[in-house]
């Protein structure tokens, strides 16, 4: 044991304990270097905005900043946007970034998703209203006939023609619904006359 403490204190031990922290922080430093060369540490580039640009325009802007991209899901068509243009970035504009960084885009659809009509007939205004609702189609205008059931749904049109349950419409579509009055009209009050 005494030959071990005599050894640490000994001159030969100290310039070899000295020579390998001087190896060790050069080695470190020199790691360090190399790690921020490569990295490029301290080397930002700010998002660009890329609200409402086409996705060529987009391509463009990004490649001019040295930054990729990758488009996520664009199910939700937003009406304030043109077409096939940028709705949202993920980072947002004007933050820093390394360069090369994948900025993610959503693409704002053609227009809205198509929902199916559902049935409708023989159910009343106000109930097929809120089926309608539950879809994402709307109820423009109610046209009465002369049908027994009032408030009864008779017939579905869109943009003017006759539409059937099962039929396919953008999601926000208006619709008119026709719908019975409670009154029996001309033509029924004389059939039901003659077969009496």
């Amino acid at each position: 044991m005494r030959n071990f403490l005599k050894f640490l204190t000994s001159r030969e031990f100290l310039i070899q304990l000295g020579l390998a922290v001087v190896v060790c922080v050069l080695l470190v430093f020199a790691v360090l270097q190399w790690l921020k060369s490569t990295t490029h540490h301290g080397d930002f580039v700010r998002v660009p905005d890329l609200a409402k640009l086409s996705v060529t325009e987009m391509r463009e802007v990004l490649a001019a900043a040295d930054l990729r991209y990758e488009v996520v899901d664009s199910a939700n068509f937003n009406p304030d946007y043109p077409r096939f243009s940028i709705i949202e970035q993920n980072p947002p504009a004007g933050n820093k970034v390394k360069q090369n960084r994948k900025i993610y885009v959503t693409v704002n659809p053609s227009g809205y998703k198509k929902v199916t009509v559902p049935d409708i007939i023989q159910v009343t205004r106000r109930n097929a209203t809120s089926m309608l609702r539950a879809v994402g189609l709307e109820v423009d205008e109610v046209t009465y006939i002369d049908e027994l059931g009032k408030d009864m749904v008779y017939r579905i049109r869109y943009q003017g023609k006759y539409i059937n349950p099962g039929d396919k419409l953008p999601k926000t579509s208006k619709i008119e619904l026709v719908c019975g009055n409670g009154t029996v009209g001309d033509e029924a009050r004389i059939k039901a006359q003659s077969e009496e």
